[in-house]
């Protein structure tokens, strides 16, 4: 039976990748949009080409809702979730083997993580009629059934532990803690996932955290695949009827916004190691604020668009200070942090900072030239097929568009949107959202 169902899988598989590599992209891509019955969102990408379907469910219950005392604890629910499912009628329990193993039978996969924002739970099947029946009945059974081992849970923790103490051992590790905690303060994107915030966390309370937040009137589900409408509608039925109803569908409790930054930081740690880990940065801007596109095609010309950058042009070409340097925004449901990276030789840091924040209050004053501008836009719209490419990649367009409730025509306008930014929008947004002067600065590496 396994063997038979593998070979199956094998054989559909072959369909599937010889497809995918002639995936046509669309000109437009029609997403059709409905609520269900139970509350649900749903977001539909019809891509018959291929006999695949890709679905991510998303919930309000990232780590911005853990307590300060239990930072982790939406990543450990979501890590448990996969750990086991609870018996129930004719159906036996399954433990993390069986469950790994019944997912490998199927050739399909289903997993949780979760992010600063949410917590998401994806599906890989292919659609013929008996595999997607499995898979989305197996799904349906992880995400409504977790079983919550308790002894895997201690185990789970103690490699957790273990694995953050290693990671303390490293630059790079020790940089980004320290910028994020000096960035976003006392807001949860700044906790700190330690060994002493995991020793804090129960099976109980990831069971509390589960039911509170994880509910059909709570989901945005977005799919694209080979389903119709009709089919979509009935997977996503399925897959969330194992959920509590979720009678108490009121609004979740607001998180505070990010404060802003009062003055400089600059901190300075010490650390054996060949190369200085540089960040310089402050709070950002929200995913739904309205100069978006200004932002992004100014960032694109600051520090992300790899060597064509302006600070790649006067960090490394012009002085050597460093191999790569970066920015970027990490926009979300609060202000992200901007971020500039870099990597220099210790005693070439102090050097390097003072090139990158000049770089940047120049760019906040001025804007780009006319043509970093044109180039950063015939970067951006010629590379706009690469992110339609596959179904894995259209997929996360859609959740980012269901998420951030953006209209269902925002793909097909993207281009237009970036060649409509002119240098006066890059300038105004930059002004408005970055404060040079007032930015953090962590360098870790050398005495």
């Amino acid at each position: 039976m396994v063997l038979r169902t593998l070979q199956r899988a094998a054989v559909t598989l072959s369909v599937v990748l010889a497809g995918a590599l002639s995936l046509p992209v669309l000109a437009a891509i029609p997403i059709q949009h409905w609520t269900q019955p139970s509350g649900a969102r749903v977001y539909l990408v019809e891509s018959p080409s291929i006999p695949m379907l890709d679905v991510q469910l998303d919930f309000d219950a990232g780590s911005r809702r853990d307590p300060a005392s239990q930072a982790g604890l939406a990543s450990v629910t979501a890590l448990m979730t996969g750990k086991g499912v609870a018996a129930r009628g004719a159906e036996p329990a399954l433990d993390e083997n069986q469950l790994g193993e019944a997912w490998a039978d199927l050739g399909s996969a289903f997993g949780a993580s979760a992010d600063s924002d949410r917590m998401s739970f994806t599906l890989r099947t292919l659609t013929d009629p008996e595999l997607l029946r499995q898979s989305v009945r197996l799904a349906a059974r992880q995400l409504g059934e977790p079983s919550w081992p308790e002894d895997v849970w201690e185990r789970e923790r103690e490699r957790l532990s273990a694995a953050i103490k290693e990671s303390r051992t490293r630059p790079g590790t020790v940089a980004s803690l320290a910028f994020e905690s000096a960035v976003y303060g006392a807001h949860p994107y700044g906790f700190e996932t330690t060994p002493e915030s995991l020793a804090r966390i129960g099976v109980a309370d990831m069971r509390s955290r589960y039911a509170a937040t994880i509910a059909p009137c709570r989901a945005k589900v977005s799919l694209v695949g080979a389903v119709t409408r009709a089919q979509a509608d009935q997977i996503v039925a399925e897959l969330l009827a194992r959920l509590p109803p979720g009678a108490d569908c009121a609004p979740l409790p607001a998180v505070a916004e990010i404060a802003p930054l009062a003055a400089p930081v600059d901190e300075r740690i010490a650390f054996e190691s060949a190369q200085a880990h540089v960040l310089i940065g402050q709070p950002g801007y929200k995913r739904s604020d309205p100069e978006f596109f200004a932002l992004l095609v100014g960032n694109h010309i600051l520090g992300g668009g790899g060597f064509t950058s302006r600070l790649t042009n006067q960090v490394r070409e012009q002085r050597g200070l460093s191999y790569s340097v970066y920015s970027y925004f990490a926009p979300g449901l609060h202000a992200g942090a901007f971020t500039l990276g870099l990597q220099t030789r210790p005693d070439q840091a102090d050097e390097a900072v003072r090139v990158a924040q000049q770089v940047v209050r120049e760019f906040v004053a001025d804007g780009p030239t006319e043509e970093e501008l044109q180039a950063a836009k015939d970067n951006l719209i010629g590379g706009f097929a690469l992110r339609l490419d596959s179904n894995r990649k259209l997929l996360g367009n859609v959740t980012n568009i269901a998420w951030n409730e953006l209209p269902l025509d925002y793909l097909e306008h993207w281009t237009e949107r970036v060649r409509q930014v002119s240098a006066a929008d890059i300038r105004t947004a930059f002004q408005r959202v970055l404060q040079p002067d007032r930015m953090v600065t962590v360098v870790v590496g050398g005495r």
